[in-house]
């Protein structure tokens, strides 16, 4: 409606702006002018806003005009208005006193009911105060009565100490002394109760006295009826603590005492176990009818059940943590992690059967809760088990990883003692004489670190240099090169002994170690997945389920040992090659051998080409029960394809060698027009030079059958058609010259 009354006059069609932007809550001048520039000049501008404030004063003349008649009666209208408000006024000044006067007797009233009702609660409390004092001295004097009732004869008795009170009468004392000591302490503070306290004192120890000597003599006589009767009379005042407590002490504490001797555990074979098995038959043996009793036995009726005690949990179990860690303490020491290993184990298994022996799986939370528990968990120092044998481990297989590559062991699956050596750490790790549950990350991390050591290995055996091989016996091991520089397992050791590489040569490595390497590193990821077999047991029994994590580390750890693979491969490659080569590049030697000697013509091929392959038929023959006949012939095609391109070289450089030899003697012999020129063998004239070619064409047509004996395609072999071409040639032309 206030929108409607702020309606602006309408103006003309043609204006370059629209009215409504005045009224707008936002409305911004340098906004609205610059928008109107962008649709016309200021000049249009400035006339269409003199139009429109022309019509905005007409409409404002007009509306002043409308209502004037309104604004000239306005003061003629008020006349009289003040004698009005007068006579009003007197009616609301008498009305507001009689309120006033009204609220005054409603307050005092309020005040004297609030005086009342505190003077009447102070008087309640007395009265409760007052009330709880008489009820205080009525249930000490209800109670010195039922005591002083039992007869002289009884209490000549109870002061010899016997428990002369029966388990009625001590019910009845008992709730009557419950009462006692909730009156006692809601009247905490007040005079009359101090003189009380000797009073209630002397029936608390009275109390306390018979209840221990009722249920020494209910255990003792094995009276099912004594023993509820005082349970229950502990329960109601509330000390059952005391009762568990006193079974403690009294019954258990001697058993415990009597089967805990170190020098019996010490002495026999399986001491530790037998004296585990005593403990275990205490339970059934001396508390059946306590567990009967309580409840804790499975043969107990609920209805003479007396609730609120488990004598396992708060007699025995801490009797016995308490017997073991006084009378027992080397049975918690981890210096033999063997001897540590069975006692843990065999502990645990006690501890097991004890749970087993609680009533109830409440009763076994109560167990797992309680203080001697935590403790006894805790005397088992479980790090320095395993830095014990993390040191064994790592000390046995750094000294595998050094420089001198043994042979495994008789028997073993791997060729080399360092990878014997870290499968077998493998496997120590998660075996049973080994392994502890609460350990297992630990020993998974241990597992990792075995294999990305071993990784670390193979990556610096990669690069060692490789030795020559000229007898058999290089197989086994080869001799120390340097014997301080052994792999160490903390790699800051490395870097903070302040020697370069260069005064620390790399110790060589023979190409059957080389081989061994590779064919134990193929056999090792092979066996990764039998790894997690062998973890998942373990893990699963400790409830572990995230088993993918598991397998993902594991894959990492395969994946960075098939990291060093190509590295290894290319260096066998590269040792197979240059050990063929060595003999092939005696081609060079053939001239020499027909040149000027009368040499009869080649019928066969050369040594050296035999010598050349004994390398290939060694891998090929000698190592096939370890490697696998892929990745034989990968090495296989890779040597060959190097050395077949180095003797292409070397035969091409041969057979051109020969052709401008044979040339220059034709230009000599055209110039000396002698016969002596051209020498011709005795055995039907060939050339030297055709012999040549001959020899080195039945040298590759050899290498080239040898080859595909050896089980491979001789095109899959790089420059070998190459090769055969251009040997084949030169025949063709030795052949050509010969007819």
């Amino acid at each position: 409606m206030e929108a409607k009354k702020m309606n602006l006059p309408r103006g003309p069609e043609n204006l370059c702006f629209d009215k409504d932007e005045f009224m707008k809550p936002d409305f911004d001048v340098d906004h609205f002018v610059s928008d109107c520039r962008k649709r016309v000049q200021l000049e249009e501008l400035r006339e269409d806003l003199e139009l429109y404030y022309k019509l905005l004063k007409t409409a404002m003349v007009e509306l002043i005009n409308k209502d004037y008649a309104d604004f000239v009666n306005l003061s003629t209208n008020l006349v009289g208005m003040d004698k009005a408000l007068n006579q009003l006024s007197v009616p609301l000044g008498q009305l507001r006193e009689e309120v006033m006067s009204l609220k005054a007797c409603v307050s005092e009233g309020i005040q004297a009911v609030d005086d009342r009702m505190t003077k009447q609660e102070d008087i309640r409390r007395k009265k409760m105060c007052v009330l709880r004092l008489i009820h205080v001295i009525q249930s000490v004097e209800k109670i010195e009565k039922i005591l002083h009732s039992q007869g002289t004869k009884e209490l000549s008795s109870l002061e010899g100490n016997s428990p002369l009170l029966t388990g009625q009468v001590l019910e009845r004392i008992a709730t009557e002394f419950n009462q006692l000591q909730f009156h006692a302490v809601q009247s905490k503070g007040m005079p009359l109760l101090d003189k009380v306290r000797p009073r209630i004192a002397g029936i608390t120890a009275m109390l306390q006295q018979s209840l221990e000597g009722l249920l020494l003599e209910g255990l003792q006589a094995s009276n099912v009826d004594i023993i509820r009767h005082c349970l229950r009379t502990y329960a109601t005042i509330d000390k059952t603590r005391d009762a568990e407590a006193l079974v403690g002490q009294v019954l258990v504490k001697p058993y415990i005492d009597e089967v805990i001797v170190e020098q019996y555990v010490q002495s026999h074979p399986n001491g530790l176990q037998a004296m585990y098995n005593k403990l275990l038959e205490f339970v059934p043996h001396h508390c059946r009818l306590l567990r009967e009793v309580t409840g804790g036995a499975i043969s107990s009726e609920k209805a003479d059940i007396v609730p609120g005690y488990d004598f396992l949990v708060n007699s025995v179990w801490p009797e016995i943590v308490h017997g073991l860690e006084e009378k027992l303490p080397s049975l918690f020491n981890p210096g033999n992690p063997d001897v540590f290993h069975e006692k843990y184990t065999t502990s645990m298994d006690f501890v097991r059967k004890f749970e087993r022996q609680c009533g109830s799986q409440a009763s076994v939370k109560r167990l797992r809760s309680h203080p001697s528990y935590h403790s006894f968990n805790n005397k088992w120092n479980l790090p320095v088990y395993f830095q014990i044998r993390f040191r064994e481990i790592a000390g046995a297989l750094e000294e595998a990883l050094s420089d001198t590559l043994e042979e495994a062991p008789a028997g073993s699956s791997y060729c080399l003692l360092a990878t014997h050596m870290v499968w077998m750490s493998l496997l120590k790790c998660w075996s049973d004489q080994m392994f502890l549950p609460l350990l297992a990350h630990r020993l998974w991390k241990l597992t990792l670190q075995i294999l990305a050591r071993y990784s670390v290995f193979i990556g610096e055996v990669s690069v060692r240099p490789i030795s020559s091989e000229n007898t058999k016996e290089s197989k086994k091991s080869v001799p120390v090169v340097r014997k301080e520089s052994s792999v160490s397992l903390n790699p800051s050791e490395d870097q903070g002994n302040g020697s370069s590489p260069e005064s620390q040569p790399l110790p060589s490595i023979s190409s059957t170690q080389l081989l061994y390497v590779a064919a134990d590193l193929d056999k090792l990821q092979d066996q990764i997945p039998d790894i997690l077999e062998m973890i998942k047991p373990k893990l699963e029994m400790i409830g572990f389920k995230n088993i993918s994590s598991i397998a993902g580390a594991l894959e990492d750890s395969k994946t960075s040992l098939s990291a060093c693979v190509p590295t290894l491969n290319n260096r066998i490659i590269q040792d197979l090659s240059e050990s063929s080569f060595a003999y092939l590049k005696s081609a060079l030697e053939v001239p020499r051998l027909y040149r000027r000697t009368n040499k009869e013509v080649p019928t066969k091929a050369s040594p050296y080409v035999d010598s050349a392959l004994k390398p290939f038929y060694r891998l090929h023959n000698e190592y096939k029960d370890i490697l696998k006949q892929p990745v034989i012939h990968q090495w296989l095609e890779g040597a060959l394809s190097e050395s077949t391109q180095k003797y292409y070289e070397t035969v091409s450089d041969v057979l051109s060698s020969v052709k401008k030899m044979e040339e220059s003697l034709k230009r000599l012999k055209q110039a000396r027009r002698t016969v002596t020129s051209n020498p011709v063998g005795t055995n039907g004239g060939m050339s030297d030079d055709n012999k040549i070619r001959l020899q080195l064409a039945l040298d590759v047509e050899y290498f080239g059958e040898q080859i595909q004996k050896m089980g491979l395609e001789t095109s899959s072999i790089k420059s070998f058609s190459a090769l055969t071409e251009l040997v084949l040639t030169a025949k063709d032309q030795a052949s050509a010259e010969q007819s």
